[in-house]
């Protein structure tokens, strides 16, 4: 049987990373491809001589040609400028809208059956545009968000608790910015809901960590932005579709209806499968909640509303 194909466009720290995980994992063999020259095929031969130590049988192949894409099942999009200090997700948007519409062409030339996986930012514009670009169905243009920044909530749970991050879930809707909600009532430590295992200001404090965890590593790093985590949940988005896993996680996904909303992107929990988005899970907001999300929506809007695409 033919393995699956997922190509990664992009090599910089999240696209290469994201190439390792997946072929580490044994999901798919992986096309790693950027403009830079020689880059891509560069870091792949790295990686290819990395599989025995690691011992997996993937293989990763790097290019500066789109049409290596070709017949890929899944293609993530990492290309674009990443933010730097003082940069805000939506100074980004004019740069890595340019980019973003000259990959896409690419994509619907060479690979116009795949899932899109968007991980650009500012990633909720991103993605409409990719959707809007691509003119493929909603439920095969996905935005890499969610995933993220609950990975990140349930690490500071861990560090916060002492306790094994398996035992931890933790659920964080709305857009990928300093607006996103993550819902404490949806967190839970081996089913025992957050509230009832640490004070309301602790619990405060770890969800705003949530909010500003990417701007704490681009202050740490200085000189970038994070790449383990965000490739690690890249990587976990690819094996769900792949392995039709039928995974509920939270992704940027295209509102048709869903929690009132109409013709917006936005982070909403998902049944991740072979189809892509198979089904938008509705769950009960409280009012501080509610209007958390509808805050965080209107700041997805109205940059919607700028774009001239």
């Amino acid at each position: 049987m033919a393995r699956k194909k997922v190509s990664v466009i992009g090599a910089g720290n999240v696209g290469a990373h994201t190439a390792l995980w997946v072929a580490q994992k044994e999901i798919a063999d992986v096309v790693l491809v950027d403009i830079m020259e020689g880059m891509p095929a560069g870091k792949a031969l790295d990686m290819m001589e990395a599989a025995p130590v690691e011992g997996f049988d993937a293989n990763i192949s790097g290019s500066n040609d789109f049409k290596d894409i070709e017949g890929s099942d899944i293609v993530v999009i990492t290309a674009g400028l990443a933010r730097k200090p003082g940069m805000s997700r939506s100074d980004l948007v004019g740069k890595n809208t340019a980019i973003l519409k000259s990959v896409i062409d690419e994509v619907v030339k060479y690979a116009p059956n795949a899932i899109l996986i968007i991980v650009t930012n500012p990633l909720d514009i991103m993605v409409h545009i990719a959707w809007k670009l691509s003119g493929f169905p909603a439920e095969r243009v996905i935005g890499m968000a969610g995933a993220l920044d609950s990975s990140r909530l349930k690490a500071f749970m861990g560090m916060e608790l002492g306790v094994s991050i398996e035992n931890i879930s933790a659920m964080v809707i709305g857009g990928h910015a300093d607006s996103m909600v993550p819902l404490k009532r949806y967190s839970t430590v081996g089913g025992i809901p957050l509230p009832q295992l640490l004070p309301d200001d602790k619990i405060d404090a770890l969800m705003q960590r949530t909010k500003t965890a990417g701007g704490e590593i681009v202050a740490l790093l200085k000189t970038g932005s994070a790449y383990f985590a965000p490739s690690a949940a890249s990587a976990e988005m690819v094996e769900a579709i792949l392995k039709d896993k039928k995974k509920v996680m939270p992704c940027a996904v295209y509102c048709d209806g869903k929690y009132g909303l109409d013709g917006v992107y936005v982070g909403l929990p998902v049944i991740l499968g072979a189809a892509g988005v198979e089904k938008i899970i509705e769950i009960e907001l409280d009012e501080g909640e509610q209007a958390a999300f509808d805050n965080s929506v209107a700041a997805i809007r109205k940059l919607v509303g700028e774009l001239t695409i």
